[in-house]
Formats: structure tokens, sequence, C-alpha cells
């Protein structure tokens, strides 16, 4: 493990460091209006959400440390106290990428783009009518960081007035649903990632048993990971054996251990390794457990190793 003070790089190796560990990042692709009208659109990837009432969300438009120019989307912001905020799909990257160049502040982003501007409804600029989530927002705080020490960052804080969001990405109940959204975000260097590889890591809604209070045979496994560990520590209390598990139909049958296992059957597997009555394979039974805490079986889980 390397130890890096901040100190000790230059400022674009900083910035690297800093924005590969910090990742990834969703891209707020941001447009803004001077007080004269001229209008710009710049993605960042420093941008958050931090409150609900009222919504607030943060972008970070840093003045250039090489240059000190001031971005245009900080400077229209502080002076009209608005912008839209369109969140990146997959669809949208490399068009997007486009206006990440330093255009002269009289060029229209949207043109050289290819975007289309969408009419908000309670500011000014426009959003990109192709983003299927939008945020209109108006400013509500700008934090300056670090002059003293000649830091070039910039927290906005944004409340958001208006939401617009594509009628496909809702499910039949009414939820957004992120794979339909397909939204980027931004890694370190020139790297991003897609946000469709999902799964659902639910928090408990009870005081769990803890990681400390599962039994030491489980908790020293060689098989089970720290995730699967953790997912059995979720229950809200230690589990005991139940003597009708597992049951088998009459004509339930079953190949090999890890021909039930690649098929993803680990109450197939569980079948065999009963069948072959060696108790002392403790590392197959814990091989069993993880397949069925994969497929979301926490309870067959447990059973299958309180057999052990």
């Amino acid at each position: 493990m390397r130890t890096i003070l901040p100190d000790d790089l230059s400022h674009r190796d900083r910035h690297q460091l800093l924005l590969s560990g910090v990742s990834p990042r969703p891209i707020a692709f941001v447009t803004s209006m001077d007080a004269q009208g001229t209008m710009n659109l710049s993605p960042f990837s420093f941008f958050m959400s931090f409150a609900s009432k009222p919504p607030i969300v943060a972008i970070g438009p840093a003045i250039a440390a090489k240059t000190g120019r001031a971005k245009d989307t900080w400077l229209n912001i502080l002076a009209t106290r608005e912008c839209t905020i369109s969140c990146v799909s997959y669809d949208m990257v490399h068009a997007m990428n486009l206006t990440s160049a330093e255009f002269p502040s009289e060029v229209d982003e949207y043109t050289v783009s290819g975007f289309t501007k969408a009419p908000s409804s309670m500011v000014a600029p426009p959003y990109v009518a192709e983003s299927p989530y939008s945020m209109e927002c108006r400013l509500f705080e700008n934090i300056e960081l670090r002059r003293d020490i000649g830091g070039n960052g910039n927290i906005v804080l944004l409340e958001v007035v208006a939401f617009h969001v594509a009628d496909s990405v809702f499910t039949a109940d009414g939820k957004v649903d992120p794979r339909s959204l397909d939204l980027v975000g931004r890694m370190g260097y020139s790297h991003y990632c897609r946000t469709r590889d999902i799964f659902d890591a639910t928090q408990p809604g009870h005081l769990p048993i803890g990681m400390d209070a599962l039994p030491d045979h489980i908790r020293t496994s060689q098989i089970l990971t720290g995730n699967d560990l953790a997912q059995l520590a979720y229950v809200p209390v230690l589990p005991m054996y139940d003597g009708s598990f597992p049951q088998f139909a009459s004509d339930f049958a079953a190949d090999s251990i890890d021909v039930e296992l690649a098929c993803e059957r680990p109450l197939g597997a569980l079948y065999v390794w009963l069948q072959r009555g060696d108790r002392k394979d403790h590392a197959t039974l814990h091989r069993i457990a993880q397949l069925f805490i994969q497929q979301g079986k926490i309870d067959e889980a447990w059973q299958s190793l309180l057999l052990d």
C-alpha cells in the first residue's frame, strides 16, 4: 500500500489520483447563460446530490490552475443564478465530449455537439432534450475552496426547482428504472463506466447480528467472501437448524457437485453432497452456500451451513 501526500504531486498528477479513486462519478451536463443571453453547455463530473427537502445538488467548476481562467459555467451561474443540469446517458457520451473543448464563449456548444435545446419551465437556460433526466436549478450558495492557499475549486450549491424525466424510464409502479436511464459515470483519466451492471444491496431494516456474531466455522471460511459473510450477518437473530431442510421430491435427481454448481443448482449440489455422506467436506458445503447467497436465498444458505 502506497502512502502519497498531496503536496508531493504536481497539480495534474494530484488531480488524476483523486479522480481515479473517487469514482465512478455522475456527470452534470450544465447549460448556463450570461447576462447578455450567451449560452454555454459544459460537462462536470464533480457533481452530487446533498438534500431532498428542498432538493439540493452541487457541481464543482474549478478555475483552471494553469491559466487562472474561470469556467464560463461558474461565471454565468454567479451572474444569473440559474442553470439546468442534464444527466448523461451512454448514447450521449461522445457528443458530450465535443462540448468539453475550449471553445470561445460566443460559440454555442449545442450547435457544435448536435444536441437539442428543450425549453425550461422555471429558469431561462434550456436543458438537453436527448437526456432522459434533467433538472432546472437556481443558485443556493457558492463556496470558494481554500483561496487562502491558492485553491482553485468551488462548490456551487443549486436548488432544483423542476425535474424533467423521460416517460420511457419509468416502471409500471412509477419508479425510475436505472437500466433504462443507462447513465454513464466518469472515472480517472479518460475512463468511463456504464451503469448497466446493476445489483441490489438492500440495507437492513432491523438491527443485524453483525459479522462478530457469525459462528467461527462460518466467519473463518476460506470460501465465503466478505460480501458473502456480510449478507449472512444481515439477519436479525442467529438462525437455528431447521430439521426439515432440505426437502427433495421422490424423483429428485442430480449429477455431480461440480455440474450442479456450474448449472447454478445449489439444491442439486447439496443433494449430491448429502448422498456422499462426507460431512467433513466443509469446503464444498461452503461453495453450495455461496451459490445460495448469490441467488439471494439467505435462509437456504444458512440452513446449508448449519449442516456443517
